[in-house]
């Protein structure tokens, strides 16, 4: 997608080289802010990997990958339906909550497969 198309999808439809440029900083702000999420939830998942019991003093009190997923997506659900006030107070869990929902969907497919070599 070039630079007039992503404007354009924004909602943009001038074509301002300054207000192109404008969109191009943000695009290329989003790409990287994307990158360095993704690096950061990798290298997390990196360190829970040798070990089972890392991975369950993280998603503590669950003693599940499954009952983790259930824990996390009833809050999440709850939090989505908080007012406004009361997300911004309680953001930090919302934060734990994302972090344990995603180690818990990853441990659930490929754990069995790392902890096997460990077991083994």
């Amino acid at each position: 997608m070039d630079l007039a198309q992503f404007a354009q999808a924004c909602g943009y439809a001038g074509d301002s080289p300054a207000m192109l440029a404008a969109f191009a900083a943000i695009r290329q702000d989003g790409i990287r802010t994307a990158r360095q999420g993704h690096r950061q939830r990798k290298a997390a998942i990196d360190r829970m990997k040798p070990s089972r019991a890392l991975f369950l003093a993280t998603i503590r009190p669950a003693q599940s990958a499954e009952e983790a997923i259930e824990d996390a997506a009833r809050f999440l659900s709850m939090f989505r339906n908080m007012p406004h006030w009361r997300q911004e107070r309680r953001s930090a869990d919302l934060a734990r909550a994302r972090q344990q929902h995603l180690f818990a969907r990853f441990f659930r497919r490929y754990g069995y497969r790392l902890w096997a070599l460990e077991a083994a």
